[in-house]
């Protein structure tokens, strides 16, 4: 018995995030084709014939924004595939995110009219993009989130040499919650390999000078650093 099958278009999604002003910021575009013209939306794009959803994805960042996705460490995020998703037919997405420090700003090319860094917390508030992008970056803050859990990533966001404090800043920003002082850096401090002080003090001329730190040898954090025991 004959079947009907759909035909099916993939393509990737990226959810380019970066700490800016001490907020998680995601990369975003304004589509400048249909569907969703004008809208603000994740850079991505359709698949050519003879690519690799990570090549594509590489692809389709240079020429929307201008950014090297070589020079990141993009992670595959479970799939998109809901029907409806595309109003132009049967498209599945394959998701990629990224977490970054210093990354530029960007230039948009392609089928992109524009593109812009902006904060996470008002593009999810106002559910601004087009597609179902707004559940596909949900997912990937979400991913994001977890691994200032059991990585040391976000010491990549300091400088060389960093306070407590600038470190602390860089979880609440990804995490979206203020963090209790003290508790943060006892649990930092305790976890070998993570930090090690510098044996020299920073002043910002108000309060007593702030030791400094630099990171640690390790990458991975055991035992795990868990938003939920952050408050005790």
């Amino acid at each position: 018995m004959a079947r009907d099958h759909a035909v099916l278009r993939l393509a990737v999604d990226l959810s380019i995030l970066t700490v800016r002003d001490g907020r998680l910021h995601v990369l975003v575009v304004k589509r400048g084709n249909e569907p969703f013209v004008g809208h603000l939306a994740l850079p991505g794009g359709f698949l050519r014939p003879d690519e690799e959803p990570l090549a594509a994805a590489v692809r389709e960042l240079g020429e929307e924004t201008s950014l090297d996705g070589l020079r990141l460490h993009l992670e595959q995020l479970p799939i998109f595939g809901a029907p409806d998703r595309d109003p132009r037919g049967r498209v599945v997405s394959v998701p990629y995110l990224a977490i970054a420090p210093d990354l530029p700003v960007p230039t948009a090319g392609s089928d992109a009219t524009s593109a812009h860094w902006s904060p996470v917390a008002s593009i999810l508030d106002d559910a601004t993009l087009a597609f179902d992008h707004c559940d596909i970056l949900d997912l990937a803050v979400e991913r994001a989130r977890a691994s200032l859990e059991t990585t040391t990533v976000a010491a990549m966001f300091c400088g060389e040499q960093f306070t407590m404090g600038e470190l602390r800043g860089v979880y609440e920003a990804v995490w979206g919650v203020a963090l209790d002082p003290r508790n943060f850096s006892r649990k930092v401090t305790k976890t070998q390999g993570f930090v090690e002080p510098v044996g020299s003090r920073r002043t910002d001329g108000v309060g007593r000078p702030a030791a400094l730190y630099r990171r640690g040898p390790i990458r991975r954090l055991n035992p795990a650093m868990l938003r939920s025991s952050m408050d005790s």
